[in-house]
């Protein structure tokens, strides 16, 4: 039995780096053969499954195999006279999606240690109304977004000097209530205005849960910005 079919994947791309984990494949140098056969195996088993998601993977098998087949023919050469690889733009991709998925991973992990240590009703603000649709809370605002946005944040925060180390006491909770409480008074707020004065990674890290919690409970939306690298919180009018 094939048994990647026991598997399921958030898209093409996470497959991909399935398949390059478990065989310990070097992702610049990609045996893009054995690496089709694989990924087109798996398409048969979304097919069988009738899966929305199949149309993503249906794509990137078609992209495989084109590569594949430049594989097969001459070189092209580029302007400096170099060979190009025609796998160069799959493992451009594949390197953002691994440091995309990485940075939510690292997410996930700070927010189920906070759960464990945090009761989640603490908080005034009631959760159990029935959120916005979707289209109100994300303006032009995509996850990839986000994390770019949360990653520049943590890159500009002063560095530290390493003297003692200090646990920070911080919550979801208080965070949730430092956003609510900063947007009683700005109708509007740029995420990195939010982060500015926060020099602790733990602190923005916690920071951009609570405002993702905040999302999913339909007290604030999200809309991109005119600056790069940014978003702007803007509260939902529960009235």
């Amino acid at each position: 039995m094939y048994k990647i079919k026991l598997q399921v994947f958030e898209g093409p791309l996470d497959l991909l780096l399935f398949f390059i984990k478990r065989d310990e494949i070097d992702i610049y140098d990609i045996p893009i053969s054995k690496i089709t056969k694989e990924f087109v195996e798996y398409l048969e088993f979304l097919k069988e499954l009738d899966l929305e998601s199949a149309g993503d993977f249906i794509l990137m098998a078609s992209t495989l195999m084109q590569i594949k087949v430049r594989m097969l023919l001459p070189k092209e050469i580029d302007e400096k006279g170099e060979e190009i690889d025609p796998r160069a733009d799959l493992v451009n991709a594949l390197l953002e999606y691994k440091r995309f998925k990485e940075m939510t991973d690292e997410l996930s992990f700070f927010e189920s240690n906070q759960r464990k240590l945090n009761y989640r009703g603490n908080y005034t603000h009631d959760a159990r109304e029935e959120a916005p649709e979707l289209d109100l809370l994300l303006k032009n605002v995509t996850i990839y977004d986000l994390i770019k946005s949360f990653k520049k944040a943590l890159m500009e925060r002063p560095r530290e000097a390493i003297h003692e180390i200090e646990k920070i006491n911080v919550s979801i909770e208080q965070q949730i209530e430092f956003i609510l409480n900063l947007l009683e008074d700005n109708t509007e707020l740029p995420f990195i205005e939010l982060v500015k004065d926060l020099n602790e990674k733990m602190r923005i890290i916690v920071t951009f849960i609570a405002l993702l919690e905040l999302v999913k409970l339909g007290k604030i939306g999200l809309r991109e910005s005119e600056k790069f690298n940014d978003f702007v919180i803007f509260g939902i009018n529960d009235g």
